[in-house]
C-alpha cells in the first residue's frame, strides 16, 4: 500500500526531477544563477509595485509629466518579469513561487506613506533603480563564472534600461540651471 500523501521533502525531490530542465551548464552554476535571478525578480516585482504606487499617487505642478514617466518606467520594469523567471527555468532552475517569497528576497524597501512629495518619489525611485543595477551586475558576475552567456546578455540589456531610468529620474530632480542649491 502506498502513501497518497507525500511529505514536503518528497515534494521537493519530485519538483527537482520534474522541473529540472536539461542544461549543459554546471549544476552549481545553475543553482547560483537561478538563486540570483529569483532575488533579482523579487526586486523587480517590488520596484514595479513601488513605481506604480508613486505613479498612482503623483501630484503637483509636474503631475502629467511625472505620471507619464512613471507609467512608462513601470511598463518597462514589468516587461522584465517573465523573461527573468523563464530564464531561470530554461537553465534548469526554479523561480519565485509566492508574494511571501518576494517579500523575503527583495531588497527594495516599501513606502506605505500616505503622502510623498513628487521630488521624494523620484529620488527614492532613482536610488532603487541604481541599487537594482548593482544587483544585476552581481548576477552578471555569476553568469560569467558559470559561462551563461544568454543570461548575461539579457542582463546587459536590462542594466542599460535601468541606467536610463536612473538617468531620467536624476534629471527630473536636478535643480534648474543657475538655481541656488
Amino acid at each position: 500500500m502506498t502513501n497518497k500523501f507525500k511529505t514536503a521533502d518528497a515534494g521537493k525531490a519530485h519538483a527537482h526531477t520534474y522541473l529540472g530542465t536539461p542544461s549543459n551548464l554546471d549544476p552549481i552554476a545553475v543553482q547560483n544563477i537561478s538563486a540570483g535571478l529569483r532575488a533579482l525578480l523579487a526586486d523587480v516585482f517590488a520596484l514595479y509595485i513601488k513605481t506604480k504606487n508613486f505613479h498612482w499617487h503623483m501630484s503637483g505642478r509636474h503631475f502629467r509629466d511625472y505620471h507619464l514617466l512613471l507609467d512608462e518606467q513601470s511598463d518597462q520594469i514589468f516587461a522584465m518579469t517573465d523573461p527573468l523567471a523563464e530564464r531561470a527555468r530554461k537553465i534548469g532552475g526554479t523561480t519565485l513561487h509566492s508574494v511571501g517569497e518576494i517579500g523575503r528576497l527583495t531588497k527594495i524597501a516599501d513606502n506605505d506613506a500616505e503622502y510623498v512629495t513628487p521630488e521624494d518619489m523620484l529620488s527614492e525611485l532613482r536610488e532603487d533603480n541604481l541599487a537594482l543595477t548593482a544587483r544585476m551586475r552581481e548576477v552578471h558576475v555569476l553568469c560569467d563564472e558559470g559561462n551563461d552567456v544568454a543570461t548575461a546578455s539579457l542582463l546587459e540589456n536590462w542594466i542599460d534600461e535601468t541606467e536610463r531610468r536612473t538617468w531620467f529620474l536624476f534629471e527630473s530632480t536636478r535643480p534648474a540651471f543657475g538655481a541656488n542649491s
